[in-house]
Protein backbone atom coordinates (compact mmCIF):
# COMPACT_ATOMS: atom_id res chain seq x y z
CA UNK A 1 0.00 0.00 0.00
CA UNK A 2 1.05 3.73 -0.75
CA UNK A 3 2.13 5.78 1.61
CA UNK A 4 -0.78 8.16 0.51
CA UNK A 5 -3.26 6.10 1.39
CA UNK A 6 -6.62 7.39 3.03
CA UNK A 7 -5.30 10.89 2.82
CA UNK A 8 -6.44 13.64 0.98
CA UNK A 9 -4.79 16.97 -0.31
CA UNK A 10 -7.51 19.17 1.98
CA UNK A 11 -8.19 17.13 4.75
CA UNK A 12 -7.00 16.98 8.45
CA UNK A 13 -3.73 14.70 9.12
CA UNK A 14 -3.38 12.84 12.03
CA UNK A 15 0.13 13.18 13.78
CA UNK A 16 1.47 9.85 12.91
CA UNK A 17 0.74 10.38 9.59
CA UNK A 18 2.83 13.95 9.25
CA UNK A 19 5.82 12.56 10.89
CA UNK A 20 5.87 9.57 8.56
CA UNK A 21 5.43 11.94 5.79
CA UNK A 22 8.46 14.41 7.20
CA UNK A 23 10.46 10.85 7.61
CA UNK A 24 10.11 9.98 4.25
CA UNK A 25 11.41 13.17 3.00
CA UNK A 26 14.22 12.80 5.13
CA UNK A 27 15.07 9.52 3.79
CA UNK A 28 14.77 10.59 0.16
CA UNK A 29 16.67 13.84 0.00
CA UNK A 30 18.78 12.71 3.05
CA UNK A 31 18.06 16.13 5.05
CA UNK A 32 17.94 15.70 8.76
CA UNK A 33 14.34 14.73 9.98
CA UNK A 34 14.99 16.60 13.73
CA UNK A 35 15.31 19.57 11.05
CA UNK A 36 12.07 19.11 8.89
CA UNK A 37 10.18 17.53 12.19
CA UNK A 38 11.00 21.04 14.29
CA UNK A 39 11.02 23.33 11.43
CA UNK A 40 7.51 21.84 10.82
CA UNK A 41 6.50 22.42 14.49
CA UNK A 42 7.80 25.88 14.51
CA UNK A 43 6.20 27.00 10.74
CA UNK A 44 2.44 25.17 11.73
CA UNK A 45 2.00 22.95 14.70
CA UNK A 46 2.03 20.22 12.88
CA UNK A 47 -1.27 21.77 11.08
CA UNK A 48 -0.74 20.63 7.49
CA UNK A 49 -3.78 22.64 6.80
CA UNK A 50 -2.55 25.94 8.42
CA UNK A 51 -2.90 29.51 7.04
CA UNK A 52 -1.31 32.28 7.88
CA UNK A 53 -3.37 35.37 8.51
CA UNK A 54 -1.07 37.93 7.06
CA UNK A 55 0.14 36.15 3.82
CA UNK A 56 -0.34 33.59 1.54
CA UNK A 57 1.82 31.05 3.72
CA UNK A 58 0.17 27.72 3.58
CA UNK A 59 1.15 23.87 4.84
CA UNK A 60 3.23 22.66 7.03
CA UNK A 61 5.94 24.40 6.35
CA UNK A 62 4.51 27.86 5.44
CA UNK A 63 5.70 28.29 1.72
CA UNK A 64 3.83 31.24 0.39
CA UNK A 65 2.64 31.21 -3.42
CA UNK A 66 5.95 32.21 -5.19
CA UNK A 67 8.22 30.15 -2.83
CA UNK A 68 5.44 26.61 -3.45
CA UNK A 69 5.76 27.76 -7.19
CA UNK A 70 9.53 27.59 -7.63
CA UNK A 71 10.12 24.48 -5.97
CA UNK A 72 7.48 22.98 -7.57
CA UNK A 73 8.70 23.99 -10.95
CA UNK A 74 11.84 22.74 -9.54
CA UNK A 75 11.47 19.58 -8.39
CA UNK A 76 8.20 18.66 -9.00
CA UNK A 77 8.85 16.35 -11.84
CA UNK A 78 10.90 14.03 -9.85
CA UNK A 79 7.68 13.34 -7.87
CA UNK A 80 4.91 12.62 -10.19
CA UNK A 81 3.90 16.55 -10.57
CA UNK A 82 5.22 17.33 -14.10
CA UNK A 83 1.68 18.35 -14.85
CA UNK A 84 2.42 20.80 -12.09
CA UNK A 85 6.22 21.74 -13.15
CA UNK A 86 4.87 21.95 -16.70
CA UNK A 87 1.90 24.41 -16.20
CA UNK A 88 4.19 26.75 -14.02
CA UNK A 89 5.99 29.50 -16.05
CA UNK A 90 8.34 32.55 -15.27
CA UNK A 91 8.07 36.46 -15.93
CA UNK A 92 9.86 39.04 -14.69
CA UNK A 93 11.32 37.11 -11.93
CA UNK A 94 7.75 35.80 -10.85
CA UNK A 95 5.93 32.21 -11.21
CA UNK A 96 2.58 32.29 -12.47
CA UNK A 97 0.40 29.59 -13.85
CA UNK A 98 -2.36 30.72 -16.79
CA UNK A 99 -4.87 28.61 -15.87
CA UNK A 100 -6.44 29.84 -12.62
CA UNK A 101 -7.95 26.26 -11.55
CA UNK A 102 -4.91 24.84 -12.16
CA UNK A 103 -3.09 27.09 -9.98
CA UNK A 104 -5.45 26.97 -7.17
CA UNK A 105 -4.98 22.74 -7.34
CA UNK A 106 -1.03 23.35 -7.36
CA UNK A 107 -0.99 25.49 -4.46
CA UNK A 108 -3.49 23.40 -2.38
CA UNK A 109 -1.09 20.58 -2.68
CA UNK A 110 0.90 22.60 0.14
CA UNK A 111 -2.06 20.96 2.23
CA UNK A 112 -0.78 17.71 1.41
CA UNK A 113 1.89 15.85 4.26
CA UNK A 114 3.77 13.78 1.79
CA UNK A 115 4.40 16.49 -0.68
CA UNK A 116 5.10 19.61 1.44
CA UNK A 117 7.40 17.45 3.32
CA UNK A 118 9.37 16.59 0.49
CA UNK A 119 9.41 19.67 -1.06
CA UNK A 120 10.46 21.49 1.96
CA UNK A 121 13.31 18.82 2.19
CA UNK A 122 14.32 19.46 -1.68
CA UNK A 123 14.01 23.14 -0.89
CA UNK A 124 16.28 22.74 2.43
CA UNK A 125 18.55 20.51 0.22
CA UNK A 126 19.06 23.08 -2.29
CA UNK A 127 19.92 25.38 0.07
CA UNK A 128 22.65 23.30 2.32
CA UNK A 129 24.61 23.07 -0.93
CA UNK A 130 24.39 26.75 -1.72
CA UNK A 131 25.51 27.45 2.10
CA UNK A 132 28.38 24.88 1.91
CA UNK A 133 29.52 26.63 -1.43
CA UNK A 134 29.72 29.46 -0.07
CA UNK A 135 30.52 29.13 3.65
CA UNK A 136 33.18 26.10 3.28
CA UNK A 137 32.05 24.14 5.70
CA UNK A 138 28.95 21.60 6.55
CA UNK A 139 25.57 23.68 6.94
CA UNK A 140 23.97 22.73 10.07
CA UNK A 141 20.31 21.93 10.76
CA UNK A 142 20.16 25.74 12.13
CA UNK A 143 22.07 27.24 9.05
CA UNK A 144 19.58 25.82 6.57
CA UNK A 145 16.68 27.31 9.36
CA UNK A 146 18.66 30.43 9.13
CA UNK A 147 18.04 30.51 4.78
CA UNK A 148 14.47 30.02 5.65
CA UNK A 149 14.14 32.93 7.67
CA UNK A 150 16.41 34.84 6.00
CA UNK A 151 16.71 33.94 2.37
CA UNK A 152 19.87 31.23 1.31
CA UNK A 153 21.74 34.94 -0.05
CA UNK A 154 20.94 36.40 3.71
CA UNK A 155 21.85 33.30 5.23
CA UNK A 156 25.27 32.63 3.56
CA UNK A 157 25.87 36.65 4.64
CA UNK A 158 24.99 36.71 8.10
CA UNK A 159 26.95 32.79 8.50
CA UNK A 160 30.25 34.29 6.83
CA UNK A 161 30.11 36.99 9.53
CA UNK A 162 29.21 34.66 11.89
CA UNK A 163 31.94 32.85 11.29
CA UNK A 164 34.71 35.24 11.76
CA UNK A 165 33.13 37.50 14.34
CA UNK A 166 30.29 35.97 16.40
CA UNK A 167 30.33 38.24 18.70
CA UNK A 168 29.49 41.37 16.34
CA UNK A 169 26.46 43.13 16.30
CA UNK A 170 24.07 41.38 13.76
CA UNK A 171 21.34 44.35 13.97
CA UNK A 172 23.74 46.50 12.24
CA UNK A 173 24.43 44.50 9.01
CA UNK A 174 20.63 43.41 9.06
CA UNK A 175 18.80 46.84 9.51
CA UNK A 176 15.62 45.94 7.42
CA UNK A 177 15.39 42.29 9.37
CA UNK A 178 16.31 44.20 12.34
CA UNK A 179 13.06 46.27 12.30
CA UNK A 180 10.67 43.85 11.29
CA UNK A 181 11.88 41.06 13.61
CA UNK A 182 12.81 43.27 16.43
CA UNK A 183 12.78 40.72 19.49
CA UNK A 184 15.34 38.14 17.87
CA UNK A 185 17.77 41.12 17.04
CA UNK A 186 17.68 43.31 20.18
CA UNK A 187 16.78 41.85 23.92
CA UNK A 188 14.08 42.54 25.90
CA UNK A 189 16.48 45.54 27.23
CA UNK A 190 17.00 46.84 23.79
CA UNK A 191 20.11 45.58 23.64
CA UNK A 192 21.28 44.08 19.78
CA UNK A 193 22.55 40.27 19.62
CA UNK A 194 25.20 38.80 18.33
CA UNK A 195 25.43 36.70 15.30
CA UNK A 196 25.95 33.80 17.62
CA UNK A 197 23.17 34.52 20.05
CA UNK A 198 20.90 34.61 17.22
CA UNK A 199 22.31 31.81 15.79
CA UNK A 200 22.24 29.51 19.14
CA UNK A 201 18.38 30.77 19.92
CA UNK A 202 17.65 29.31 16.37
CA UNK A 203 18.65 26.08 17.12
CA UNK A 204 17.44 25.84 20.83
CA UNK A 205 13.75 26.67 18.66
CA UNK A 206 14.31 24.00 16.36
CA UNK A 207 15.66 21.38 18.99
CA UNK A 208 12.14 22.31 21.28
CA UNK A 209 10.57 22.00 18.11
CA UNK A 210 11.99 18.33 17.60
CA UNK A 211 11.88 17.25 21.16
CA UNK A 212 7.92 18.81 21.57
CA UNK A 213 6.39 15.50 20.29
CA UNK A 214 8.83 13.19 23.00
CA UNK A 215 10.33 9.70 22.46
CA UNK A 216 14.01 8.97 20.33
CA UNK A 217 14.76 11.16 16.86
CA UNK A 218 14.70 9.49 13.60
CA UNK A 219 17.40 10.75 11.44
CA UNK A 220 17.99 10.37 7.98
CA UNK A 221 20.06 6.90 8.10
CA UNK A 222 16.83 5.25 9.78
CA UNK A 223 14.64 2.85 8.15
CA UNK A 224 11.26 4.74 7.00
CA UNK A 225 8.28 4.18 9.35
CA UNK A 226 6.29 0.51 9.04
CA UNK A 227 4.17 1.01 5.25
CA UNK A 228 6.16 4.13 4.71
CA UNK A 229 7.05 4.51 0.82
CA UNK A 230 8.18 6.87 -2.10
CA UNK A 231 6.10 9.27 -3.63
CA UNK A 232 4.11 7.26 -6.43
CA UNK A 233 1.99 8.74 -9.35
CA UNK A 234 -0.29 6.56 -8.38
CA UNK A 235 -0.76 8.74 -5.29
CA UNK A 236 -1.34 12.16 -7.19
CA UNK A 237 -4.59 9.89 -9.49
CA UNK A 238 -6.31 9.21 -6.30
CA UNK A 239 -5.92 12.57 -5.12
CA UNK A 240 -7.40 14.18 -8.66
CA UNK A 241 -9.96 11.55 -9.18
CA UNK A 242 -11.11 12.59 -5.35
CA UNK A 243 -10.91 15.89 -6.11
CA UNK A 244 -12.94 15.40 -9.42
CA UNK A 245 -15.62 13.59 -7.92
CA UNK A 246 -16.58 16.15 -4.95
CA UNK A 247 -17.24 18.55 -7.88
CA UNK A 248 -20.61 17.74 -9.28
CA UNK A 249 -20.76 20.15 -12.21
CA UNK A 250 -17.92 17.94 -13.95
CA UNK A 251 -19.80 17.77 -17.69
CA UNK A 252 -19.39 14.14 -19.75
CA UNK A 253 -17.47 16.41 -22.27
CA UNK A 254 -13.85 17.00 -21.88
CA UNK A 255 -12.39 19.44 -19.26
CA UNK A 256 -8.98 20.24 -18.55
CA UNK A 257 -9.63 18.21 -15.22
CA UNK A 258 -10.33 15.17 -16.74
CA UNK A 259 -7.49 15.71 -18.97
CA UNK A 260 -4.71 16.19 -16.62
CA UNK A 261 -6.27 13.02 -14.81
CA UNK A 262 -6.18 10.92 -18.30
CA UNK A 263 -2.31 12.25 -18.15
CA UNK A 264 -1.28 11.29 -14.58
CA UNK A 265 -3.01 7.65 -15.64
CA UNK A 266 -0.80 7.21 -18.56
CA UNK A 267 2.03 8.02 -16.03
CA UNK A 268 1.24 5.89 -13.79
CA UNK A 269 0.87 2.79 -16.47
CA UNK A 270 4.55 4.15 -17.89
CA UNK A 271 6.36 3.21 -14.49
Amino acid sequence: MSAFADISATGSSTGNRVTNAIAMASRRTGVDFSYLLGQAKIESSLNPTARASTSSATGLYQFIDQSWLAVIDKHGSEYGLGWASDAIQQSGGRYYVADPDLRQQILDLRKHPETASVMAAEHAADNKAYLESKLGREAEPVDLYLAHFLGVGGAAKFLSVHDRAPAADAASLFPSAARANRSIFYDRSGNARSFAEIRDRFASKLQKGADSLGGDIQYASASLPQGAKTVQPADYVRIETQRLAEQPDIMVKPQPQTARLAYLMLATLGR
